[in-house]
């Protein structure tokens, strides 16, 4: 009688293609998030390097970059909970004197506080933005209203 427990195993092809397939997207995630990493240290880097620069400028364009992100949470077999979150990127366009344009990411209180067509001097280090200031315009040419306002 043969014995049962005494089976040769035949290289199933699942058991030899898994691990390597594992493998394979492991090295991607890991490479990935590496180059990401070497890729904003040279960033860095280079800003640090780059002197601090202070030019006239104006703002000819506005932009937002949205991202969401949806999330499941699993309490029991029963109950799922359902989030999201959404992540607000705010960008600047400037001219300079010479007719080049720039873009630098700003926080949200400054993308509110500039408006396309603001003259000023921009400041900037590399890629990284430093601030604007506005250059200061009479509205009313320089006379105050002195009627009733309504």
């Amino acid at each position: 009688m043969a014995d049962p427990y005494n089976v040769v195993a035949v290289g199933d092809p699942m058991f030899e293609i898994v691990p390597i397939f594992i493998g394979i997207i492991f090295v991607i995630v890991i490479g990935s998030i590496l180059i990401s990493v070497f890729k904003g240290v040279g960033e860095w880097q280079n800003n640090e390097q780059s002197p601090r620069l202070s030019v006239p400028a104006v703002v000819t364009s506005k932009r937002i970059d949205v991202s969401k992100r949806l999330n499941m949470h699993h309490h029991n077999d029963t109950h799922h909970h359902h989030s999201s979150s959404t992540h607000t990127k705010y960008f600047v366009t400037f001219e300079f004197e010479s007719g080049d344009r720039s873009e630098f990411h700003v926080s949200g209180k400054e993308y509110g506080l500039l408006s396309e067509d603001d003259n000023g001097v921009l400041s900037f280090q590399g890629t990284r933005y430093l601030g604007f200031e506005r250059n200061k315009v009479s509205i009313s040419g320089g006379e105050e209203y002195q009627g009733d306002y309504k």
